[in-house]
């Protein structure tokens, strides 16, 4: 059997996997520990990324064609592929926060919806919380004013609610009566008296 057969399936394999993904970032892993590299694995598992190494020539082969084309330029050194077909963020957050405390793990480069970032895009991509995180925002910056318009109700009914309403409402209506209005039935009293 030649090479070129016994490499196919890892091609294809490589292509499967990167086929509808919302993001690809490769990394250098050398220099990290069984112990880091265990950790990271574990993170990107439970985050729905995949992660694998493979030779570069293989997923050179692989990103032919693609929209990942652009990454041919990191395939450079010992590289890992972390894919993300879920959550476009998730791998550049995930290697991002790694590597502050695994300065060894050094990002290449990535494709997420398919723009090509550098390690500064990475990095700024990495800020970005999760999906689940911004929904909660949202929620929460949508309950605000519907509990704080409930919280005045509750005052207003604690302090008499209906009542007080009443009472300020009647105030209002004598206080827009005109001055002439209240002197007229005086003045008529007088005139009968005469």
């Amino acid at each position: 059997m030649a090479k070129v057969e016994l490499k196919q399936p890892i091609v294809e394999a490589i292509a499967e996997e990167i086929k509808d993904a919302q993001s690809v970032v490769l990394v250098d892993y050398r220099g990290l520990t069984v112990a880091q590299d265990t950790e990271l694995r574990k993170q990107l598992r439970e985050a729905g990324v995949v992660y694998k190494v493979y030779k570069n020539t293989m997923m050179k082969r692989a990103f032919e064609g693609t929209e990942f084309e652009g990454l041919e330029n990191c395939l450079e050194g010992p590289s890992a592929i972390a894919v993300s077909k879920d959550d476009a963020t998730a791998p550049a957050r995930i290697l991002c926060n790694f590597a502050k405390d695994a300065p060894a793990l050094e990002l290449k480069g990535g494709v997420v919806e398919g723009n090509i970032y550098d390690v500064a895009g990475l990095t700024e991509l990495s800020k970005i919380p999760t999906r689940e995180e911004l929904l909660s925002r949202l929620l929460g910056s949508m309950q605000s004013p519907i509990a704080n318009f409930a919280r005045v109700i509750n005052q207003i009914a604690e302090k008499g609610g209906a009542d007080a309403a009443e009472t300020a409402a009647a105030e209002e209506t004598q206080a827009e009566a005109p001055a002439g209005t209240a002197e007229a039935p005086a003045e008529e009293a007088s005139a009968a008296e005469e």
